[in-house]
């Protein structure tokens, strides 16, 4: 009767808060430059995954599968990267912590919706390094531009189902006891852990998300890597291995630089005491800085990105002397 009570309890008592407060930085000495890095930050990702993404569009050469991967990776860049630092930047240009229910909501969807992206989209692209160099007769049967849209589609919607269902699940909770989020933007764990009613949905979601996005993604780009390996080993000359490996260079490092500020971050945590101020301030980089250097990486690393870009150039330069001439 009692359980019964406290249940019928917490239904009249129902609150969904107008605002929630993101306390993140406060608090945290010497924030402002943090701020003002994190414009250049932005300022980069959006130029540079916005030229990546013209590349792309503009040369009918590199409508490929692999740069069709990359372009679906500069989207998912671009995207996040405007899904969390302006909301940062607004909190340090107008003083303002406070952000609504229903933005708030939004906020959580798109962060973790175009990071989820990215990381499907790294097995993708893993895939498709595996094929091209465990399989390389057989690579265009297999990976068509038409199975790399089809792939492609499916990360979108699968992100779109999982995270959709992980944010709407929030709206079951009641905020009856505070509305300050202990995180830098409107994350999912802070924000559950805080309901008066049962959250126990919502736990088993983020554990699910964090298997589906994180460890299953790294287990199978770790899976195909050492596919990758075997094949390699059976190459004959070493001039052979590093040319089939230089292919690979790029999507490694873009791999790395997506998953391990997460896992240093994570066994920090774990293995010893990690201060607030430090996590908040390490897991912000790890998410705003990987959509800044992932078309840096791709255009300094790949042929293709450097002949475009050297054409463009010298067609600029050639037009200019044509102007100075008349």
């Amino acid at each position: 009767m009692s359980a019964l009570n406290s249940s019928l309890l917490q239904n009249m008592s129902f609150v969904h808060p107008e605002y929630f407060y993101i306390s993140g930085f406060s608090g945290i000495p010497f924030v402002k430059y943090y701020f003002i890095g994190l414009i250049f930050i932005y300022i980069i990702a959006v130029f540079g995954n916005s030229f990546v993404i013209f590349m792309i569009c503009s040369d009918r050469s590199l409508h490929v599968p692999k740069y069709i991967g990359i372009f679906n990776l500069a989207l998912a860049d671009f995207g996040e990267t405007n899904a969390l630092i302006p909301n940062l930047i607004k909190t340090f240009l107008f003083d303002s912590q406070y952000i609504s229910y229903e933005a708030c909501l939004a906020n959580m969807f798109f962060v973790f919706f175009f990071s989820s992206v990215q990381a499907l989209t790294l097995v993708v692209l893993a895939y498709d390094r595996f094929i091209a160099i465990c399989l390389p007769l057989r690579y265009h049967a297999i990976v068509s531009n038409s199975i790399m849209s089809v792939a492609l589609s499916t990360v979108w919607s699968f992100s779109t189902a999982l995270i959709g269902t992980t944010v709407i699940l929030i709206t079951r909770l009641s905020f009856c006891k505070t509305n300050i989020v202990k995180s830098y933007f409107c994350d999912h764990g802070p924000i559950y852990t805080m309901a008066c009613n049962d959250n126990t949905i919502n736990s088993v979601m983020a554990k699910l998300c964090t298997a589906l996005l994180v460890y299953a993604p790294l287990i199978a780009i770790v899976g195909s890597y050492l596919g990758i390996l075997l094949a390699l080993s059976r190459i004959t000359t070493w001039a052979g291995r590093l040319k089939a490996l230089k292919t690979c260079v790029s999507h490694l490092l873009v791999v790395g630089i997506f998953f391990l500020p997460f896992l240093g971050t994570y066994i920090a945590a774990v293995t010893f005491s990690l201060h607030p101020n430090a996590r908040i301030i390490s897991t912000s980089l790890s998410s705003a800085i990987p959509p800044m250097l992932n078309p840096i990486i791709y255009v300094l690393n790949t042929k293709e990105f450097k002949d475009f870009v050297l054409k463009m150039l010298k067609k600029r330069s050639s037009v200019m002397v044509q102007a100075s001439a008349k």
